[in-house]
């Protein structure tokens, strides 16, 4: 049949309801025609009746007509059929990637060449696709709406393309095949992975203790400590092709990429413990920190994640790596103990700027943390009183008066009535800020731990003196830090500032005992983390007039108290052979104060030299961390969004009891293992 005609003849032609094919002028004319008729047999009968004859007999072949242009348009369809059906399957037996068609159970049901020249079988008709391919999996890829999907393959890498084909026989979703299209793209990913290995890495890397080191070195040794030290950064880079600079006495830059930077990952950043253990002349421990970072579009911006990532190694206590990754930090090292630094200059440059700032604000803010303890109570009554001492005006924030500070506080009402009116909420502090006013934190450094968080906001200056080792949360552009990890409390840094702030330290004999109370509850009785200038705080405070006996009062326990926690202790049980775990199980008072000192208590049994203690306030978890100093607490429960020291820290988790502890005892053996890498 000729094509132009067919396609002027199908123009013409529709499909009915019941699928018969007519052509439309036809129908027209026979109408017309049927009209004159019925005319003619009102006018002239006869001529009807003729016109009535030729009507049906034009009707007759029309419909012989109508059959036979039917007959001819159903084997036009059926011949594009079959040249289609032919084409289709050309097609996907010649497709010249990987193809094969799985059914609802996972089992291939066909395949082409290109699918099974992919492996070392000759036929893999009825298997499971898993067996196959391990990880792919045709029950997942229903639910993905034919979302593609990356998949390795003897070296190579593949996008698989899942389509649900349809069948007669489908009752749901799950029934039918599935058709997987293999499209090679491991020229992309080579190409991709090549990129990301090539990344600029940047690195700050810091000798901590560098003129404690120097110093401390007989002076026949000392040229030959400090010339391996400089050989050791420098060979360590430069062996694994890295780029590295000395741009300090003590202290490098380093460039390399991030092929190099996940090796030394893999190793936790095998230099500390190479630092650490160097036994040169030297008479105390070398150690290094490294701020890194891989994230930045641009070197630019590279060097200053990587100078802020060093920044916090630092404030952390140093001894470590801090990587800068996207949005949060890694950590890496910090299992040691912040070395104490010998030198006071730091401590009479703050003073300095302390005084400085308190004399040009108009009021002077003081705020610790939430459920404040005695170090954070005593730091601010100090800061009060150096204020006091400036002529200004200075306000502590505090909303509650918990089971922590109870005694000392209520010892103030009656030694000190006139501190009483410094007292303020954060109603009554927000009420009072201008312009000019000086916020100063204590014994804290992150913003939604502090007793107001919403004055960090308001009061552009903000000044912050803490102990804890930085975490990745930190108080956004303060304009004073003193952070000192190595310190025994935050009382120790506020009184040697205090001594610094005038020709003499000038406190009340409650001032001098508040501070010391700081001091003695963080060193667990002068036990942990005390050193040198930790007993020369202390003397100073008793030269102030700060009675040790007075001190005690305010630590006494109701017979209560002894009870709970002797049920805490006899509660607790041991993993790993050295750490105590236990709980408080109903909510008290002070169940926090009680956990920690708890923890306390659990660290005297023999062979413990970690302990944790679980207590519920409200619907939060908190949990106290203690430590000898063999096991890093704060490491572990800052897994846990928590913080501190290395021999004091805790965390709070929304959750029950046994999810909880669960979470806490995961945390561990992931310590653990890092530990043994």
């Amino acid at each position: 049949m000729d094509d132009n005609k067919q396609d002027k003849n199908q123009e013409k032609i529709k499909i009915n309801k019941k699928g018969t094919l007519v052509d439309k002028d036809i129908v027209i004319q026979s109408v017309l025609i049927g009209i004159l008729t019925v005319a003619l047999w009102y006018f002239e009968p006869l001529a009807g009746f003729v016109a009535t004859l030729i009507l049906g007999y034009s009707i007759f072949q029309n419909i012989k007509r109508a059959d036979r242009t039917e007959k001819d348009f159903v084997r036009y369809i059926e011949g594009l059929s079959d040249d289609f059906d032919s084409a289709t399957k050309h097609a996907i037996f010649n497709m010249p990637f990987p193809l094969v068609m799985i059914n609802d159970q996972n089992i291939v049901t066909w395949y082409n060449t290109p699918f099974l020249n992919l492996f070392d079988k000759k036929d893999i008709i009825n298997e499971h696709i898993g067996d196959i391919m391990p990880g792919l999996n045709g029950a997942e890829m229903f639910n993905q709406d034919n979302e593609p999907i990356s998949i390795s393959c003897n070296d190579k890498h593949y996008r698989v393309y899942p389509n649900m084909v349809d069948t007669k026989k489908t009752k749901s979703k799950n029934d039918g095949i599935i058709m997987l299209y293999f499209v090679n793209e491991t020229d992309y990913v080579n190409l991709s992975r090549r990129y990301k290995d090539e990344r600029l890495v940047v690195s700050f890397v810091y000798v901590d203790n560098f003129t404690d080191v120097k110093n401390s070195t007989p002076d026949i040794k000392e040229p030959l400590v400090l010339a391996e030290i400089d050989r050791k950064v420098i060979q360590y880079f430069t062996e694994r092709k890295a780029i590295i600079r000395k741009y300090d006495k003590d202290k490098y830059l380093a460039l390399y990429n991030r092929a190099l930077f996940e090796e030394l990952e893999d190793k936790n950043f095998d230099i500390l413990d190479e630092f650490r253990t160097l036994d040169i002349g030297n008479t105390i421990p070398i150690t290094l920190s490294i701020g890194t970072s891989i994230k930045g579009e641009d070197l630019s911006e590279a060097y200053r994640e990587a100078k802020a990532a060093i920044d916090v190694a630092l404030g952390r206590g140093g001894d470590q790596v801090v990587v800068q990754k996207g949005n949060k930090l890694e950590f890496f090292g910090g299992k040691s103990k912040a070395l104490e630094k010998r030198n006071k200059v730091k401590s009479r440059v703050i003073g300095y700027a302390l005084r400085q700032l308190i004399d040009q604000a108009d009021e002077i803010f003081v705020m610790g943390h939430k459920n404040p303890d005695m170090d954070s109570f005593g730091a601010g009554i100090g800061i009060l009183s150096a204020v006091k001492e400036r002529g200004k005006n200075g306000y502590l924030v505090l909303n509650d008066i918990n089971p922590s500070i109870k005694v000392i506080y209520e010892a103030m009402k009656e030694r000190e009535p006139e501190l009483l009116d410094r007292i303020v909420t954060t109603e009554e502090a927000q009420a009072m800020v201008s312009p000019k006013s000086l916020m100063v934190v204590v014994d804290n450094h992150k913003p939604s731990f502090t007793e107001a968080p919403v004055l960090l906001d308001e009061i552009e200056k903000v000044v912050l003196i803490d102990h804890h080792r930085r975490g990745e949360e930190f108080i956004k552009n303060p304009i004073l830090v003193y952070l000192e990890p190595y310190a025994s409390s935050t009382c120790e840094l506020v009184t040697e500032v205090l001594t610094y702030m005038g020709d003499k330290i000038n406190i009340t004999k409650f001032e001098a005992e508040a501070l010391l109370a700081g001091i003695t509850v963080d060193t667990k009785n002068f036990s942990f983390q005390t050193g040198v200038r930790t007993f020369e705080a202390a003397t100073t405070l008793k030269r102030a007039g700060a009675d040790s006996t007075t001190v005690k009062e305010f630590f006494k326990d109701d017979i209560e108290n002894f009870i709970l926690k002797a049920e805490v202790v006899q509660r607790a049980h041991v993993i790993k052979k050295k750490i105590a775990i236990s709980r408080i199980d109903r909510e008290v008072e002070n169940s926090i104060l009680l956990a920690a000192q708890s923890a306390d208590e659990l660290l005297s049994a023999s062979g413990i030299e970690a302990s944790f203690v679980l207590a519920k306030v409200g619907e939060i978890i908190y949990i106290s961390g203690r430590s000898l100093g063999n096991i890093s607490v704060q490491l572990i429960l800052e897994k846990l969004g928590g913080g501190g020291h290395l021999t004091s820290a805790g965390a709070q988790l929304e959750a029950d009891m046994e999810e909880a502890e669960n979470k806490l005892i995961e945390t561990i053996e992931e310590y653990f293992e890092e530990e043994e890498k």
